[in-house]
C-alpha cells in the first residue's frame, strides 16, 4: 500500500476511535440546512428505572435540603461537592441526556456516591477531601449560581496535614459531545487521565461541557482553580495549562491570553485559530463579515505569540495528525516574532500522544517546574486585540485606540529609564518590581517619574502621567455581546405589553432559545427575574439581559433614553440609519447606566448558535457590541434573523460614523 495512503487510513481510523463516532466535526457538518443536535438526543429510560431514579434525587435532595438548613460554613463549603452528584443524574434523566442503557446503572452509583458523601457530612465528616487518587468535586459558578464539577488526581506524595505547596498541571479534555455531567463525574472517578505526573496535583476541567474551554468555558478555569485553591496548597508560581485535541485549542489560547499566570503550557494537537482551521480540517467555504473576521481575534492565537517570549511552551504532534495544522501554524507566528517554537513530533502517529514524546514532554516540563514562573522579568511585552486580555505581569494596557486592531507594549530599562514603546495604545499603567527604574520615558518622550498609581495617558500625541476620564472601553467592559454572560448575569423578562406583536414573537422565542441552549450548551441554568423583580443588589451585582421593548421591559424603559440606540415606538435610530420597528429589533451591549461597572445586553445571549455546536473552531462570537436583526427573515442555526446592520461602538462607547 502506499505510504501516504496508509498514513491516512491510520489518521482517520485514530480519529474515528478518539471521537467515538467518526469526523463528527468535519465536512459533513457544514450544511446549514442539516445541523444535528448537540448533544443527541439520549435513549428512552425504561419505567422502573426513571422510577428508582427519580426516588433516588428526592432521597438525596431530602438529605442536601436537610444539609443547608444546617447553616454551618464547613458544610457550605463542601456542598457542593455532594450536589455535582445531583445534578449529573437530574439533567440526564430530565432532558433526555443518557446515551446508552450502560448509563442507567452509572447514574444508580452515582447517586449512591452522593448519598454517602452527604451521609458523611451530615456526620461532619468528609473523608473525600482527605483522599488521594482520583477524586470529584464541585464549586458554585459566579455566572449562574449552577454547580459545576471538576476532577482532580491527587498524588500519594501529598501531605494533608503538611505545608509544603504542590505544582499543579491544568487538563482540557478533547471534544465529546457525549460528555455529560453524569458521564464526566462518572470518568473523573475511575481513570487518572491521559497524564500524572510526578508530585503534581492535577486539575481536570468540565470546561462547561463542548466548547474548548471558551466564554463560560473560559471562566470555568479560574473558578475551578479558586475552588482547588481552597481545599489544597498550591504553589501558584508552578501551575502549567495543558490538553490535547479540543483541549490543545484551550491549552494554546490560555497560554496566549494569561501567559504571566503559568509557569508553562504544552498544548497537543487542536486548532489554534479559525478560518485556516476550517478551511483546512472542516473543508468550509467562509465568506465572514467584517465584524465576525475581527471577533476571530478574540480567540486566534497567532497574532498573541509575542506573548509566549514569556511562557515556556512545548507543542506537541503526532507527524500523521491532521491537527498538526494548529502547532505548524503557531511555528510560522513565532518565526514573525523572531522566536522559535519547542514542537515535539511524535513519529509516525496519528491524534494520539506518542509514548517517547510523552516522556520528553514530561521531562520538560519537570525541568521548566523547579524553576517555576517569574513574576517580575525586567522585560515584558504584550500584544492583544482587547481589552479583555490586557495584563502581564507588571504592566496593564488600560485604554486602545481601536478595538480589534493590534495592540502592542515592550516595556523594559533602558540607560536609567523604563523604556516602553507602544502601538495603538491610548492609556496604559505599569507597577514595576523592586529595583527597576523609577521613571519611564514612553514613546521617546521626555522622561516621566512612575505616579503612585503607575497610570498614564495619550493625549495630544504626548504622554503624560493621568488616567483616562468618562465614559470609555475598559477591562471587563469592552465588548462584544459575549462577554456579558462571563460574569455573574440575570436574564430579565419583561412583564408588560409589547408596542408589536412580531416584536413581542420574535423576543418571547429568543429569550426560549436562550434559555434551553444556555443549559446545552453552557450546561448551567440562566436566572430568570421578571423586570418588576429586579433590584438595587441585582444592578451593581450582574450584568442585566434585558428582554422586550421598552414600553414591555420596565428596566429598559428606565435607561431607554441614555442608550446609543434610540428606540421608539416607530423608529430604531443608530446613528444617521433608522430602521422600522415594526419588524426590527436590536441587539446590543452597553455599559448599565445604573451602574456603569456592569452590563446590560438587550435581547441577546451568546451570539454563536447550533451550526457552531458542531466544530469547536466555530465557537466564537458572532455578533459585536450591536446589531439590528429584521424580523420578517426568521432565525436560523446561525442568526437570531436578518442582520442588516451592525459593528462596534468606539472606545467612547459611541456609535460609530460612517
Amino acid at each position: 500500500m502506499d505510504v501516504r495512503i496508509d498514513r491516512l487510513l491510520l489518521v482517520v481510523g485514530l480519529m474515528i476511535l478518539v471521537t467515538g463516532h467518526g469526523l463528527a466535526d468535519g465536512p459533513a457538518d457544514n450544511s446549514l440546512d442539516q445541523v444535528r443536535r448537540v448533544p443527541k438526543l439520549g435513549i428512552d429510560v425504561p419505567e422502573a428505572d426513571r422510577a428508582e431514579l427519580t426516588a433516588g434525587l428526592q432521597d438525596l435532595q431530602k438529605k442536601i435540603d436537610h444539609l443547608r438548613q444546617l447553616k454551618s460554613d464547613k458544610v457550605n463549603s463542601l456542598l457542593p461537592d455532594v450536589l455535582i452528584y445531583h445534578r449529573a443524574v437530574d439533567q440526564a434523566l430530565r432532558y433526555q441526556e443518557l446515551f446508552d442503557a450502560k448509563e442507567i446503572p452509572i447514574a444508580k452509583k452515582l447517586l449512591q456516591q452522593g448519598i454517602q458523601r452527604a451521609d458523611e457530612l451530615t456526620a461532619g465528616d468528609a473523608p473525600w477531601t482527605r483522599q488521594t487518587g482520583t477524586v470529584v468535586r464541585g464549586y458554585i459558578s459566579k455566572l449562574d449560581q449552577t454547580v459545576q464539577p471538576y476532577g482532580l488526581v491527587v498524588p500519594a506524595s501529598y501531605k494533608f496535614d503538611g505545608t509544603d505547596k504542590i505544582r499543579l498541571d491544568a487538563w482540557f479534555h478533547g471534544r465529546g459531545e457525549l460528555l455529560s455531567e453524569l458521564n464526566f463525574v462518572n470518568d473523573r472517578t475511575r481513570y487518572a487521565g491521559p497524564i500524572s505526573p510526578a508530585n503534581t496535583l492535577t486539575l481536570h476541567l468540565y470546561g462547561r461541557y463542548c466548547n474548548a474551554n471558551k466564554l463560560a468555558g473560559e471562566v470555568d478555569l479560574f473558578e475551578a482553580l479558586d475552588a482547588t485553591k481552597r481545599q489544597y496548597r498550591i504553589d501558584d508560581d508552578r501551575i502549567s495549562v495543558r490538553g490535547f485535541s479540543m483541549g490543545g485549542a484551550a491549552a494554546w489560547q490560555f497560554a496566549v491570553h494569561y501567559a504571566d499566570q503559568w509557569f508553562a503550557a504544552n498544548p497537543g494537537a487542536g486548532f489554534s485559530e479559525t478560518p485556516e482551521f476550517l478551511k483546512f480540517f472542516q473543508k468550509e467555504t467562509l465568506s465572514p463579515t467584517v465584524y465576525e473576521e475581527k471577533l476571530w481575534r478574540m480567540y486566534d492565537c497567532p497574532g498573541y505569540a509575542a506573548n509566549l517570549a514569556q511562557l515556556p511552551t512545548v507543542a506537541y504532534s503526532g507527524d500523521m495528525d491532521i491537527q498538526k495544522q494548529a502547532a505548524d501554524i503557531m511555528e510560522t507566528a513565532f518565526e514573525r516574532e523572531g522566536m522559535k517554537l519547542l514542537h515535539i513530533i511524535g513519529p509516525m502517529t496519528g491524534h494520539q500522544i506518542h509514548p517517547e514524546s510523552e516522556k520528553q514532554i514530561e521531562a520538560k516540563l519537570a525541568e521548566w517546574a523547579l524553576k517555576g514562573r517569574n513574576r517580575t522579568p525586567a522585560k515584558v511585552q504584550l500584544v492583544t486585540f482587547t481589552l479583555k486580555y490586557n495584563c502581564m505581569y507588571w504592566l496593564t494596557i488600560d485604554g486602545m485606540n481601536e478595538h480589534w486592531s493590534e495592540a502592542r507594549v515592550v516595556a523594559e530599562p533602558v540607560d536609567g529609564v523604563l523604556a516602553i514603546t507602544t502601538r495603538n495604545v491610548s492609556a496604559l499603567s505599569v507597577t514595576p518590581p523592586a529595583g527597576a527604574p523609577k521613571q519611564v520615558r514612553i514613546d521617546g518622550g521626555s522622561a516621566l517619574d512612575i505616579p503612585a498609581n503607575g497610570s498614564f495617558v495619550r493625549e495630544g500625541g504626548a504622554w503624560k502621567a493621568g488616567q483616562l476620564s468618562g465614559l470609555r472601553k475598559k477591562h471587563g467592559l469592552q465588548g462584544p455581546i459575549d462577554d456579558a454572560l462571563m460574569d455573574s448575569f440575570i436574564f430579565v423578562k419583561p412583564s408588560g405589553k409589547f408596542r408589536n406583536e412580531m416584536v413581542e414573537r420574535w423576543v418571547n422565542a429568543e429569550f426560549e432559545h436562550a434559555v434551553t441552549h444556555w443549559r446545552r450548551q453552557m450546561r448551567g441554568d440562566a436566572i430568570v427575574k421578571l423586570d418588576s423583580e429586579i433590584t438595587a443588589e441585582d444592578v451593581a451585582n450582574s450584568n442585566l439581559i434585558l428582554w422586550g421593548d421598552t414600553q414591555s421591559n420596565s428596566v429598559l424603559a428606565k435607561i431607554a433614553d441614555r442608550l446609543p440606540i434610540l428606540w421608539t415606538g416607530r423608529d430604531i435610530v443608530v446613528g444617521d440609519r433608522t430602521f422600522d420597528a415594526a419588524n426590527h429589533a436590536p441587539v446590543a451591549v452597553y455599559p448599565n447606566p445604573l451602574n456603569p461597572e456592569r452590563y446590560v445586553v438587550l435581547n441577546s445571549s451568546f451570539t454563536y448558535r447550533e451550526y457552531d455546536y458542531l466544530n469547536n473552531a466555530r465557537q466564537v462570537p458572532k455578533l459585536p457590541d450591536w446589531a439590528i436583526v429584521d424580523l420578517r427573515t426568521p432565525p436560523n442555526a446561525r442568526y437570531p434573523g436578518k442582520i442588516v446592520d451592525a459593528d462596534f461602538f468606539d472606545e467612547r462607547w459611541n456609535v460609530k460614523a460612517r
